[in-house]
């Protein structure tokens, strides 16, 4: 296999699959070769269609078999160089699940059990501009630009750029973080290796310690403050195309779903793209 999976990872870099993408192709390659324990290049696509139902009968959700399809296909035509295998998943059932949007007050308490500094940053950082956890760990102090009010975004999902907003209570936080923890380059830097971002597994027991302390129940991981960012920005009277745009969204049907969501318009005259321009708890130290 470490011939094999050399030369995928190399033909992944050269296409610049992003990084997570690279482990769940590997992922999927070397889950079959462990359940046949055969090498990859030994594996054909009748053996494919049998690990696929396999998949299936488990349970396992159409994304993640579409993963399964997606990787063995590119090992074999892309890395072995055969023709492109000819694999059937089931159709995706179609279903309508709205994500849980907490309430204003209730993130005002989440960012009151987040400590120290750093997690309660973090977590601002994250709901005020909109970000997926991967763009959160991975900004760095440069991306922060207060001349323009903007947080830069780089090779975000499906390897595009964007800029998110800056909103001046968020500048502020991150103002006394600097100073706080003067970060060399990455604004979350891993806490053994400043040269190193923080681990996502890492933000999302931040987020998980904090909603605990705060006592809330609704909704489930960190990717919930960036649905309270469209939900919350909308429900203020913003615009869906600027949202789409904060969001990165290719499509404008992803954002319109938070039309589904949103509860009330706010006073207009409110600072509407500053989230955090609210009375916030007193942080603990």
């Amino acid at each position: 296999m470490s011939t094999i999976r050399n030369k995928m990872i190399d033909a992944m870099k050269v296409r610049r699959f992003s990084l997570r993408t690279q482990e769940s192709y590997l992922g999927v390659v070397n889950a079959l070769e462990k359940y046949y324990n055969l090498p990859p290049d030994q594996i054909d696509s009748e053996k494919m269609q049998a690990y696929l139902l396999h998949l299936t009968e488990r349970g396992l959700a159409w994304s993640t078999c579409n993963v399964a399809v997606s990787a063995y296909r590119f090992l074999h035509a892309e890395v072995l160089g055969r023709d492109r295998a000819n694999l059937i998943i089931p159709p995706r059932k179609k279903t309508t699940k709205l994500p849980v949007v907490l309430s204003r007050e209730e993130i005002e308490r989440l960012f009151s059990c987040a400590h120290p500094p750093r997690n309660r940053v973090l977590l601002m950082t994250t709901y005020a501009a909109g970000l997926r956890v991967s763009e959160t760990v991975n900004l760095r102090v440069s991306d922060i630009d207060s001349n323009r009010m903007t947080i830069r975004v780089e090779q975000a999902k499906g390897a595009k750029d964007r800029y998110s907003i800056l909103s001046p209570s968020l500048l502020e936080e991150l103002r006394s973080y600097w100073k706080l923890y003067k970060p060399p380059l990455w604004l979350f830097p891993a806490k053994r290796d400043l040269n190193r971002p923080m681990n996502i597994a890492t933000a999302q027991k931040i987020y998980y310690a904090a909603k605990e302390r705060a006592g809330i129940t609704r909704g489930q991981g960190i990717h919930t403050l960036r649905h309270c960012f469209a939900t919350h920005l909308l429900e203020a009277g913003i615009d869906l195309r600027t949202i789409q745009s904060l969001m990165g969204h290719t499509s404008i049907t992803t954002t319109m779903r938070y039309l589904q969501i949103r509860s009330r318009m706010l006073d207009s005259k409110q600072n509407r793209l500053d989230l955090l321009a609210v009375p916030q708890a007193a942080a603990q130290p």
